[in-house]
């Protein structure tokens, strides 16, 4: 066999993804019979044995890139610091780690400044899931270059595997806090704040969240924002709006929050309480933020979900050094748990 035969000459030669010839040449399952001998027919015509996945390695380091969006928002800058602090791990697994924060808001530019990234040996993405994402997540692929995705999943592309919890388990875990919430009966009306999103991480979330009250709290009435804005004084004033419009419509039972502006959401949930002269209803948000502790601990906020950030980060390194060198069942992942965080628990 030529030594340099490679995973992706492979894939491109079957007409599959470089994740499925992993998957033959490891016996996963999940590949059925035909596309298993298509991709041993290509390996036999390619001459190839134990294939190697990439570029020849001439070097004994790894160069790695951790891709955020550039949107300055908490957990997008938490996932940063996260990054940073793990450099004294990265330094002796031999990694050399960036961190790339690309214009989220534009998905062709993001696109763009993906595709440069093709000198890399992996690339760890936080991404808006958008057709022309996924087509640069695919050209680093058939380049050599290994993908993992990181929080939040682009499906579809030829990203190697998915690094984070499942967010449509943490949203249906929010409908089920919130759910028992409304009492004997499940009646109240439930609203579910969302923001205007290409992020497959909050999609999820929503589609859990109003799976759970379907089937579980018939009585509820789901009341859907989906175009919540970022900054948290528009939070508050589309809150406002949305929850009632006239300042007389009868007040939300619970809100679940799925993306930023929890603060601007609390506020406009107190000036509705003096409106209507009622309380405040459970609220529950993502990500132990500073602003969500703070919350946590004056009872602005029920419950946060949360996940094991470091250890996600930490994963996602590690995959792409197994990937790189050729690790057997490298995309075995153990995914971090949703965890249910309460001013009772909090660390």
């Amino acid at each position: 066999m030529a030594a340099s035969v490679t995973i992706t000459q492979i894939a491109e030669a079957a007409g599959v993804s470089s994740a499925t010839v992993d998957r033959v040449l490891n016996n996963r399952p999940g590949v059925n019979p035909a596309t298993t001998e298509r991709v041993r027919d290509a390996m036999r015509q390619l001459g190839a044995g134990t294939p190697v996945r990439g570029r020849p390695r001439s070097v004994a380091g790894y160069r790695f890139a951790f891709v955020l969006p550039a949107a300055r928002r908490g957990f997008f800058d938490q996932v940063d610091r996260v990054i940073a602090q793990a450099a004294g791990d990265f330094r002796h697994q031999h990694i050399t780690e960036t961190t790339r924060r690309l214009p989220a808001h534009d998905g062709a530019a993001f696109a763009e400044e993906l595709a440069r990234l093709g000198d890399l040996d992996g690339v760890a993405l936080l991404a808006p899931d958008m057709p022309m994402v996924k087509l640069a997540i695919n050209e680093l692929v058939r380049s050599g270059v290994h993908v993992v995705t990181l929080f939040s999943d682009v499906a579809g592309s030829m990203r190697e595997t998915f690094v984070g919890a499942d967010n449509r388990a943490a949203g249906r875990t929010a409908g089920l806090l919130l759910g028992r919430s409304l009492g004997p009966a499940g009646e109240g009306r439930c609203a579910l704040l969302a923001p205007a999103t290409r992020y497959a991480a909050e999609i999820d979330r929503g589609i859990g969240f109003a799976q759970v009250l379907q089937e579980r709290f018939p009585r509820c009435s789901l009341l859907r924002v989906d175009d919540m804005p970022e900054s948290d004084e528009e939070v508050c004033r589309r809150t406002l709006e949305a929850l009632a419009p006239n300042g007389v419509d009868a007040p939300v039972a619970a809100v679940y929050n799925v993306g930023p502006g929890s603060h601007g959401v609390h506020r406009a949930l107190c000036q509705l309480a003096e409106q209507q002269a009622g309380g405040l209803p459970p609220m529950v948000a993502h990500d132990l933020l500073d602003v969500h502790r703070a919350m946590l601990v004056s009872g602005a906020l029920s419950f946060v979900l949360q996940q094991d950030v470091h250890y996600a980060v930490t994963t996602a390194a590690r995959v792409l050094r197994a990937l790189c060198d050729g690790v057997r069942g490298a995309l075995a992942v153990s995914n971090p748990r949703v965890e249910i965080l309460s001013v009772e628990n909090l660390a």
